[in-house]
């Protein structure tokens, strides 16, 4: 499944939002951190990254993730479903 990237204005809380779902690979992540950095540059909102209908996510496109999340200025919301991916995985292989 291709990965979707969508960008709007929450006008509660004067972010943008960048909500992402499919799979996203390392030229997804690149490309989202890319565009995140535009929006940083051209708006000076905070930006929040939606990851909720993420299907997959590989390690390397978890590693740029993890570099976009140092800036105070990003959040990510939605991963509670991989959480609950890699506590379920942990307990299958316990078995």
């Amino acid at each position: 499944m291709p990965t979707h990237i969508k960008q709007h204005s929450d006008p509660e809380s004067g972010r943008t939002v960048f909500r992402v779902d499919g799979e996203m690979l390392i030229d997804d992540a690149l490309l989202l951190e890319r565009l995140i950095a535009e929006s940083l540059n051209e708006s000076g909102k905070t930006v929040e990254i939606d990851l909720a209908d993420l299907d997959f996510l590989d390690s390397e496109a978890a590693s740029v993730l993890r570099r976009i999340a140092d800036d105070d200025r990003v959040t990510i919301t939605g991963v509670e479903f991989f959480l609950q991916s890699a506590i379920d995985s942990a307990e299958r292989s316990r078995s």
